[in-house]
């Protein structure tokens, strides 16, 4: 049997995702967060030593990104985000859901985002 590509299921549209207390972020002046990743563990600790790595990661997020960030309240699914960026954004945000999913599955494999 095929695996079908690009299908998102209607059930992980009805996840509410959450930003986690750990992960500190800011907003610059033009309204772009970033996201600020502390690297801990031993195999960081040993980067940081021998290949000067940096000890907090700074990930900056896009604009439909910066905007999604803010409302991860832990109250909201991702189809009710999807209303909200396509009322800023309009048809920029197009195709929405696609991309609000393929944006959720990055942020949770990188662990940058907790399910409710």
């Amino acid at each position: 049997m095929k695996k079908k590509d690009n299908v998102i299921s209607a059930n992980y549209l009805e996840k509410i995702p959450m930003r986690p207390e750990e992960i500190g972020w800011s907003t610059d002046e033009k309204g772009i967060v970033t996201l600020d990743i502390e690297n801990t563990g031993g195999m960081n600790r040993i980067a940081q030593k021998l290949f000067h790595k940096p000890k907090v990661t700074h990930v900056h997020l896009d604009a439909t990104g910066s905007f999604v960030w803010p409302l991860l309240d832990g109250k909201k699914n991702i189809i009710e985000l999807g209303e909200l960026v396509k009322e800023q954004f309009g048809k920029e945000a197009e195709p929405l859901y696609p991309r609000l999913a393929k944006f959720f599955q990055i942020l949770d494999s990188y662990h940058f985002l907790k399910w409710q």
